[in-house]
C-alpha cells in the first residue's frame, strides 16, 4: 500500500495510508497487521485520518516494508483481528456524546425560549417517572433525588436549572456507561478463548489439527480434562461439562447424543465427539459479557459494600435537604445540598477499580474472573503450591527410559507417547516430546482410552491391558509385576527423578525417568511472597518424596508433603481455611482441580490442564512464575486504591454539601462539581494500579 511519511522520530513514525476512505474494521486490520511485525512495541490507527502511529525498537527498514505489503483484500489478515476490538464501542460513545453536545447548545442558542422551555419539560418526565417508580416500590435511591432537584426546579420557574441538571445528568450517564462497557470489554477480551488445536475424527483414526482448519461438520474429539474449542451438537459418547466460563454455575451438566456444548466448556469426565456447526466459536465473547455483568461471584465484597453504602446514604442527603430548607428558607441553598449524592461516585468507582485491576492483571498475563479473588489474594496468608509445572517449569524432559522384561526402551516410549498425547499434562508432554526427538512414529494403535485422574491412563492394545501412571497406580491399583531378574536395577532408580510406570498385560515394562527442572526465579518469588505478607508456603505432590524433597529444599518452602492424592491435596486446604487462614492454590494439571475450587483463590498455570484453567479463578502465565508477586502486588494496590476512593468521595461531596448549604456553591456548580468529580474518580480508577 502506498504511504506517506507525516513525521518521524527516534522509534516512532506517523504515517498516512493513500486511500479515501477508512472503515472502522479496515483500522482494526492495518492495527493488527503492523503489532504483529518483529520490532513494533505499538500501533495506533486513526480510520477518520487514515494515519497510523507506530512505536518500534530496531529494524526501520522492517516497518517500512511491512507497510508497503499492506493489502486490506489479504484474506490472512482477517485472522489477526480479535472478534471483538472496542473500537467500534468507542465510536458508538464517542457520537452519542458529540450529538448531545450538540443538540444541547443548538437548542439554547436557536430555539425561542416557550419551545425549548417545553422540550425540558418533556425530557423532565423521564427523570420524575424514574423517581417515582423506585418510590412505588418502596426504594429511596438517586433516581429520587434527581427527580426532586429537576421537579423543584421547574416548580419555582428555574428552567435554565433544571435544563443544566438534565444536561449534566444526560453526559454523566453516558461517559459512567462508557466507561462500564470499556471495563467489561477489555476483560472480555481477556478471557477470550485460545484454543489452538483439537482431535478431529476421520474414518477410524483421530488426527490433531489446527482449529482454524476446523470446517462445518467436522466431527471433533474432548475427551476429559480438555477444552471445546467449537460449539457443536454431540453425536456419540458422554459427558460431564463444566460450563462456568459460560453461564457461571459451578456444577458440571451431563451432555449426550443430541446435547450442544459451546466453546470454552471444559470436559471434567467423560468423552464425546461433536459435530461441529460454529467454526469461530460465534457467540462466545456475548456469553462471556454477559456473565462477567451478571454473575454474582465476580463481585468483590468492597463492590457490594459500596452498593449497599450508596442506598443507605440516599435518605440521609434527602433529610439534609428537608433540614436545610426548615433552616434556612432558602430554595437556592436547599437545591444546592440536593444536586449532591454519594451514590453514583460509589457505585461507579469502586466496580471499575476493580474491572481495571482485573484488565490491568491482563496485561500481566493473567486472567482474573472477579474482583472477589483478587481481594482474596491481597487477604491471603497461606499459598499451597503443587510442585510438576508450577515451582517446576511446565516443560519437564525425559532424561532416560528403564526397560524391563526383555522390552526395548524407544518401544515403550513409542507406546507411551501413543497414550499420553491425548492428555494435556507437562509429565504427558515430555513422553510425546521425547518420542519426538528420537523420531519413534507413534500412530493411533491403541483402542478406547481412560483417564484415571491423578493415577494414569489405561488402554488395551493387540488385546492386553496398558496402563501407564504413577506407581500406586500401576503396581498396587493394577497390581502389575515386576520380573525378579529385574528386581536390583528396579531399586536402584534414580530418587531424584520423577517416574512413570509403564506396563503391558500386568507386568512392568519400562520406567521413564523425567527430571522436572527448578524454575530459575522459584527461590526469589517465594522470598518476595513472604514480604508481601504470606505467612505460610507449602508444596504437595503426587511425586515420591525424594524428589520432593530436594525439590522443597532448593526453592524454600515451610512445608512439603509428598504422594499425596487430588483429595488430600483440597482436603488440607480446607483444613487451613477452618483453622482461620485465607489460602491460595497454585497448580496445573487435572489432579489439582479439587484443591483449587476448595481455595479462597485457585490459581492455575496457563500451560496446564483446561479443566485446571476452568476451574481456577485466576489464570496466570506460565512464562514467569513472578505473575505470582505481581498478582500480590496488584491486589494490595487494589485494595489501597478502594479505600482512598471511599475517603475521597465521601470528603468531597460532604464539602460540596457544606458550601452549599453555606450559599457559597449555587445549585447548577454543586451538580457541575458533583458529576465532574464522580467522572474524574471514575476516569482515575481505570488508571494502571502498577504503571
Amino acid at each position: 500500500m502506498d504511504c506517506r511519511i507525516k513525521h518521524e522520530s527516534r522509534g516512532r513514525l506517523r504515517v498516512h495510508l493513500s486511500i479515501s476512505h477508512m472503515s472502522l474494521h479496515q483500522a482494526d486490520m492495518a492495527e493488527y497487521y503492523l503489532r504483529d511485525v518483529a520490532g513494533v512495541c505499538n500501533v495506533k490507527v486513526y480510520d477518520r485520518t487514515c494515519d497510523a502511529v507506530i512505536w518500534y525498537a530496531g529494524d526501520r527498514d522492517g516497518v517500512i516494508r511491512a507497510l508497503a505489503q499492506l493489502r486490506f483484500e489479504d484474506e490472512k489478515l482477517e485472522e489477526l483481528v480479535p472478534e471483538h476490538t472496542g473500537r467500534e464501542l468507542n465510536r458508538q460513545f464517542e457520537e452519542e456524546l458529540v450529538m448531545t453536545i450538540a443538540k444541547r447548545y443548538l437548542k439554547k442558542w436557536f430555539l425561542p425560549a416557550p419551545i425549548h422551555s417545553f422540550l425540558s419539560v418533556v425530557d423532565a418526565c423521564k427523570y420524575v417517572w424514574l423517581g417515582l417508580k423506585s418510590l412505588a416500590k418502596g426504594r429511596l435511591d438517586v433516581s429520587v433525588l434527581d427527580a426532586t432537584a429537576i421537579s423543584v426546579s421547574m416548580l419555582r420557574g428555574d428552567m435554565a436549572t433544571a435544563s443544566s441538571v438534565m444536561f449534566l445528568l444526560k453526559i454523566g450517564e453516558i461517559l459512567e456507561d462508557w466507561t462500564h462497557k470499556k471495563s467489561v470489554d477489555d476483560l472480555a477480551q481477556a478471557m477470550a478463548l485460545g484454543v489452538d488445536k483439537a482431535w478431529v475424527k476421520m474414518d477410524d483414526t483421530e488426527l490433531l489439527v489446527p482449529v482454524n482448519q476446523i470446517h462445518l461438520g467436522d466431527l471433533v474429539v474432548v475427551r476429559t480434562g480438555s477444552v471445546i474449542p467449537l460449539d457443536g451438537a454431540v453425536v456419540s459418547g458422554e459427558a460431564m461439562v463444566n460450563q462456568a466460563s459460560m453461564t457461571g454455575e459451578s456444577l458440571p451438566v451431563k451432555k449426550d447424543v443430541g446435547s450442544y456444548v459451546y466453546a470454552g466448556c471444559v470436559v471434567e469426565e467423560g468423552e464425546c465427539v461433536l459435530r461441529v456447526d460454529k467454526v469461530s466459536g460465534t457467540g462466545r465473547y456475548d456469553r462471556i459479557v454477559k456473565m462477567i455483568e451478571e454473575s454474582e461471584k465476580l463481585k468483590s465484597e468492597s463492590e457490594n459494600r459500596a452498593i449497599s453504602l450508596a442506598d443507605k446514604l440516599v435518605p440521609y442527603t434527602l433529610g439534609g435537604t428537608l433540614l436545610t430548607y426548615l433552616l434556612t428558607r432558602n430554595a437556592t441553598k436547599t437545591l444546592s445540598v440536593l444536586m449532591v449524592d454519594f451514590s453514583c461516585a460509589l457505585k461507579l468507582a469502586i466496580p471499575i477499580s476493580v474491572l481495571s485491576a482485573m484488565r490491568e492483571g491482563s496485561e500481566y498475563g493473567m486472567t482474573i474472573k472477579g474482583g472477589k479473588f483478587l481481594e482474596a489474594v491481597a487477604g491471603a496468608d497461606t499459598i499451597v503450591f503443587d510442585k510438576t509445572g508450577t515451582l517446576t517449569y511446565a516443560t519437564p524432559r525425559v532424561v532416560d527410559v528403564v526397560a524391563f522384561h526383555g522390552t526395548s526402551g524407544d518401544e515403550d516410549l513409542r507406546m507411551a507417547a501413543c497414550l499420553e498425547e491425548h492428555y494435556p499434562h507437562p509429565m504427558a508432554n515430555a513422553v510425546v516430546a521425547a518420542a519426538l526427538e528420537k523420531g519413534l512414529n507413534h500412530e493411533e494403535m491403541h483402542s478406547e482410552i481412560n483417564y484415571v485422574v491423578a493415577h494414569g491412563i489405561a488402554s488395551t492394545i493387540d488385546g492386553q491391558r496398558v496402563v501407564i501412571g504413577s506407581y500406586h497406580f500401576v503396581m498396587e491399583d493394577e497390581q502389575c509385576v515386576i520380573d525378579e531378574a529385574d528386581r536390583e536395577r528396579f531399586d536402584a532408580l534414580p530418587g531424584e527423578h520423577s517416574h512413570l510406570y509403564f506396563a503391558i498385560g500386568g507386568v512392568l515394562c519400562a520406567v521413564i525417568c523425567i527430571m522436572d527442572p527448578i524454575r530459575e526465579e522459584a527461590g526469589q518469588v517465594i522470598g518476595s511472597l513472604r514480604k508481601l505478607g504470606i505467612q505460610k508456603l507449602v508444596m504437595m505432590t503426587g511425586d515420591n518424596e525424594k524428589a520432593a524433597a530436594a525439590i522443597a529444599k532448593e526453592v524454600g518452602v515451610d512445608q512439603f508433603y509428598a504422594e499425596v492424592l487430588p483429595e488430600e491435596k483440597a482436603a488440607f486446604v480446607k483444613k487451613e481455611k477452618e483453622e482461620g487462614r485465607r489460602v491460595i492454590m497454585i497448580g496445573d494439571g487435572i489432579n489439582d482441580s479439587p484443591a483449587l475450587s476448595e481455595a479462597d483463590a485457585g490459581i492455575a498455570i496457563s500451560t496446564g490442564a483446561a479443566i485446571a484453567r476452568e476451574i481456577a479463578d485466576i489464570t496466570i502465565s506460565a512464562t514467569d512464575l513472578r505473575a505470582l508477586v505481581t498478582l500480590k502486588e496488584l491486589s494490595n494496590a487494589l485494595v489501597g486504591r478502594i479505600n482512598s476512593n471511599y475517603r475521597m468521595i465521601l470528603g468531597f461531596n460532604a464539602l460540596l454539601i457544606l458550601l452549599g448549604v453555606g450559599g457559597i456553591l449555587p445549585p447548577t456548580t454543586s451538580a457541575l462539581l458533583h458529576n465532574g468529580s464522580t467522572i474524574a474518580i471514575g476516569l482515575k480508577s481505570m488508571t494502571d494500579l502498577l504503571g
